[in-house]
């Protein structure tokens, strides 16, 4: 299977070389799952694009420290990118900032919360059970790192996973699109180390229960699994 990823940011330098870059962590956990997998990276933010979107069988977006409200071109270009992979049924899972894009891309809403950050570990159920979520579990606990959620749902959405700080945390889109608030892709030491690299943004208060919030387990290998079987299964 090969699996394009758009990426959206970089991980910032300092913490590079602990935790490596967005595609190392993807991949990581993609070839933990499938290790014959191929996987492609393209540089969203510094414009790269497959010639054809059929390059593919399906795409990944990475989160970004960007905003879909910031008014950046590359972010204007990539929802079209992704509204071109609707039209044509081609499979996109996005995370995070890809998540939010997604939403807006269709018809949705992206806005600050006013329940502030959401940071370290995210506890969420499942009220729509599908398919492709297998092996299956009733609860979907993943890290966050966000300001931004979706506030209004585009028409085709249908709610899988939510919780009371995020009411929209997992949303599928037709058979072809999906999409996921937390972070499968991030451990808990680089949330731990991303946390203390906002501590001047993000209040005291919510930082001391984000890293409480790491002493629990997270699901980020059933996600990552869920999210390759909707690739496997998405019509």
């Amino acid at each position: 299977m090969k699996i394009g990823l758009l990426q959206c940011d970089d991980v910032a330098l300092d913490l590079q070389p602990a935790h490596g870059n967005y595609p190392q962590m993807f991949e990581d956990l993609l070839r933990a799952q499938i290790p014959d997998l191929e996987m492609v990276v393209y540089r969203t933010m510094d414009g790269e694009y497959p010639a054809d979107p059929a390059e593919c069988a399906a795409y990944l977006t990475t989160g970004s420290k960007f905003g879909v409200n910031d008014g950046l071109a590359w972010v204007d270009v990539l929802e079209g990118f992704v509204r071109q992979l609707w039209d044509r049924g081609i499979p996109l899972v996005g995370v995070c900032f890809g998540h939010q894009l997604m939403a807006r891309a269709l018809g949705g809403e992206v806005g600050k919360s006013e329940k502030g950050w959401g940071v370290g570990v995210s506890f969420n159920q499942v009220v729509t059970r599908k398919d492709w979520m297998d092996p299956w579990q009733e609860k979907l606990d993943l890290i966050v790192s966000h300001q931004d959620q979706v506030v209004r749902l585009p028409p085709q959405a249908e709610v899988l996973v939510s919780s009371v700080f995020c009411p929209y945390y997992v949303v599928q889109y037709g058979g072809h699109f999906m999409s996921v608030q937390g972070h499968p892709e991030f451990c808990k030491s680089y949330s731990r180390d991303l946390m203390e690299m906002r501590g001047g943004v993000i209040p005291d208060a919510r930082l001391r229960e984000g890293h409480a919030s790491l002493n629990a387990q997270v699901d980020s290998g059933l996600m990552m699994r869920w999210i390759l079987n909707f690739i496997t299964l998405a019509r």
